[in-house]
């Protein structure tokens, strides 16, 4: 978990990065921005509200950790700061060059110093990285010679902040801790922020290994089932929901628990089995069978997951618990239905 509330900005360099497709160029700034107190408070609540998460990424690279050019000026500002505003020109020149995508937008490139950070426990330094890409339209109003005039002008909203990144400087070799966030769309112009400019992928940890088995379960109920066993939509709601509760009430994941727990039936949990080795060949991710759950990550993926029973167009049923309260069927003439039982009518 980030914790930011003691941390004290020291240095801020600021240049504006264009669209290379574009021919847009670079303007360098020639100085640090000099700040005051309230200004340090502002600029801290504008880059460092956003990063709520406890997924985290690393840098890296697919031959050497060391060809990755962010990971180098960030190890070089962490080792001599003052090399820290000659490495925020080379970081927006690299930026620069990763923008040729024609919808990437121009905007300035903060890199901030921050010191008394925490991050899992430990108290550290992070360098930040962010972008600000769009600007709002505002009303200004002055009294005038005893009457009120309004004015508008264009600045950066500091509620919304379109592209940054949070480097703690822990685990240096394995990329560093990295906290990522990007508002904008999430289209191909929109990746070059993570994949082509920083070049991280998530760290493997309790969040990551959480994240992975409810998106594996989720889709394995959804499109694997269905296809091996006939299983109607009530069933599957059951499943989703009862993982849901184990994830919740445990500590820590165990597959085979799990799968006896959740998944009961030995045909399905075979299915599983197979269906969870596939998925991890495919996607090239580690599927832990026993890890500490991560309380943020349940909460997280448990709101993507939908308990509803869709009836062609007519009919919508929540279902939020005991599936012996559902029964499904066909009437005579070949319809099907759900019979409910209740206790109460709100």
């Amino acid at each position: 978990m980030n914790h930011f509330d003691n941390s004290i900005i020291t240095k801020i360099a600021a240049h504006h990065v264009g669209n290379k497709n574009n021919d847009e160029g670079i303007t360098f700034s020639k100085h640090l921005i000099q700040t005051n107190e309230k200004l340090n408070t502002i600029l801290s609540s504008y880059f460092l509200t956003p990063f709520k998460s406890n997924e985290y990424f690393r840098f890296y690279h697919p031959t050497d950790l060391k060809l990755n050019e962010i990971y180098i000026h960030i190890c070089d500002i962490f080792n001599n700061m003052d090399t820290f505003f000659e490495k925020s020109i080379h970081i927006s020149k690299y930026l620069y060059e990763q923008s040729i995508h024609p919808k990437i937008k121009s905007g300035e490139l903060y890199t901030v110093y921050f010191k008394d950070c925490i991050v899992d426990g430990e108290l550290t330094d992070a360098i930040g990285l962010f972008k600000s890409e769009n600007k709002d339209v505002f009303l200004k109003v002055h009294n005038e010679n005893g009457d009120f005039v309004f004015e508008t002008d264009q600045g950066i909203n500091i509620n919304k902040l379109d592209k940054g990144c949070i480097i703690f400087n822990q685990e240096k070799e394995k990329g560093f801790v990295i906290s990522v966030v990007d508002h904008t769309n999430k289209n191909s112009e929109a990746l070059y922020w993570m994949n082509q400019f920083l070049q991280v992928k998530q760290r493997e940890d309790e969040y990551f290994y959480t994240q992975n088995i409810l998106t594996m379960y989720s889709q394995f109920v959804k499109e694997e089932l269905p296809q091996q066993f006939e299983i109607n939509k009530a069933d599957q709601v059951d499943l989703i929901q009862r993982s849901v509760e184990y994830f919740k009430e445990k500590d820590q994941f165990d597959i085979a628990s799990f799968a006896e727990e959740v998944i009961t039936q030995p045909e399905i949990i075979e299915s599983f089995n197979q269906y969870k080795e596939d998925f991890s060949k495919e996607k090239d991710i580690q599927i832990a069978e026993t890890f500490n759950i991560s309380e943020s990550a349940v909460k997280k993926q448990s709101k993507t997951f939908k308990s509803i029973i869709k009836l062609d167009k007519n009919f919508h049923i929540y279902v939020h618990g005991d599936r012996s309260l559902i029964q499904s069927g066909n009437d005579s003439d070949g319809r099907k239905f759900y019979k409910l039982y209740f206790q109460e009518e709100n």
